[in-house]
């Protein structure tokens, strides 16, 4: 199976700390050279200290939902001669208590508007399209994945 990664990078650059005033604007690095500014989200954590122009990870959640359902439903247009000219989603995330009681993303919400060159679908085909596309898709089979940890203690006595 296909590996992928990740780097997030940030440094405190002689910024305070321990009060908890510190930037937390950072960089995702990704294999293909790929560079995107990251911040915690300032509905979390307030500005200065978070940047808003740079994307958080709870956006990048629902961008990655988005995007994976966005490309399993063109694969599946072009299996079907359809010839998608645009396809735009206006997705949202919502935070609330999950059923453990903890904060998480409990919902997000797709709002595909997909423009056909030709033949269209019928309403039940691009509906039974959206449908296929959604269980095809990796993110979202992924959401209850198993999430390890393994760190790296870098002593900077040493």
């Amino acid at each position: 199976m296909a590996k992928y990664w990740a780097t997030v990078s940030w440094c405190r650059n002689e910024q305070a700390f321990v009060d908890n005033r510190y930037k937390r604007l950072h960089a995702w690095s990704f294999d293909g050279g790929a560079e995107v500014a990251a911040s915690s989200s300032p509905h979390v954590v307030p500005e200065p200290y978070s940047d808003a122009s740079a994307v958080d990870p709870e956006e990048a959640f629902v961008a990655s939902i988005s995007s994976c359902h966005m490309l399993w439903f063109l694969a599946l247009a072009a299996e079907k001669s359809l010839v998608v000219d645009r396809y735009e989603d206006k997705a949202f995330g919502r935070m609330g208590k999950n059923d453990a009681g903890k904060i998480a993303v409990t919902r997000v919400v797709l709002s595909p508007a997909v423009t056909f060159a030709g033949r269209s679908p019928t309403e039940d085909e691009y509906a039974a399209m959206h449908h296929a596309a959604h269980e095809k898709c990796f993110i979202a089979n992924s959401v209850r994945s198993e999430i390890t940890c393994q760190p790296t203690l870098i002593d900077a006595g040493s």
